[in-house]
């Protein structure tokens, strides 16, 4: 592997990570006000397809190697081997979002609830997935590639940026959601890094995130916008046991 590829997408993985936390270049110019939907979800969703374009386009031309799995070999056996802890953590969030935001105030249309709450988040998976383990993880694993546990220490190193990275949506938070927003994202992490690395197939973690996100769905029928005590008992826990236990995969079969 070129140290000028190396270079190439480490660079192209922080203009990425850089547009997806500032909303650049879609808050300039995207302003659409439909129903009572937030007009921020479509600024970023139009955001999220300027990303893939450019990064979509960035690869072809100057890493034409650089294989982020998007391919059918791998998908049927993850699922059939991880799809299911992954609807076990999401069914634990649903939970855990649902009794923190009850009794729920709001009354939203349709058109919010699947924009908001569906579609948004397809995005969300896409980029994120990309980007975090498309490159990323692939990145920090080729730099360490003399190393026998290359593939756990760029898991683990690509989580942590992955938690670090949710820092910003709970910023002027308690410290203690701070730091339980962190400590869940860096299990979700994990697991999207392990299942990554034990199929090579970047639509399972998209679909797994996908999943996990989507029950956030609460959200929309609440006007809470931060995590409850009770929220944050239930999900941290569940994230901490699904990291340890990605952990443990990882060191039991080296890939």
């Amino acid at each position: 592997m070129k140290k000028r590829e190396l270079i190439s997408i480490a660079v192209l993985t922080f203009v990425i990570a850089f547009m997806e936390i500032t909303g650049i270049p879609s808050v300039f110019f995207v302003s659409l006000s439909i129903a009572d939907i937030d007009p921020i979800y479509f600024t970023l969703m139009v955001n999220f397809l300027i990303i893939g374009a450019m990064a979509f386009l960035f690869l072809s031309v100057f890493c034409p190697q650089w294989k982020l799995g998007f391919r059918k070999e791998g998908l049927a056996e993850g699922l059939k081997r991880y799809g299911g802890i992954g609807a076990l953590a999401a069914i634990a969030g649903f939970a855990a979002f649902y009794v923190g935001l009850s009794p729920f105030d709001r009354q939203p249309s349709l058109a919010k609830v699947l924009v908001e709450g569906v579609v948004y988040y397809i995005g969300v998976a896409v980029i994120e997935e990309l980007y975090v383990r498309g490159l990323l993880l692939n990145l920090i694993k080729k730099m360490f590639l003399k190393s026998q546990n290359s593939a756990l220490i760029a898991v683990i190193l690509s989580a942590a940026i992955f938690g670090a990275g949710h820092i910003f949506g709970v910023l002027g938070q308690p410290p203690l959601v701070i730091a339980g927003k962190v400590v869940w994202t860096v299990g979700m992490g994990m697991f999207f890094g392990m299942i990554y690395q034990k199929t090579n197939n970047l639509w399972l973690p998209i679909i797994v995130h996908f999943l996990i996100n989507v029950c956030a769905v609460p959200y929309c029928f609440s006007s809470v916008n931060g995590y409850a005590d009770l929220t944050l008992s239930i999900i941290v826990p569940v994230y901490v046991i699904l990291g340890i236990y990605s952990f443990l995969e990882l060191k039991k079969a080296p890939v």
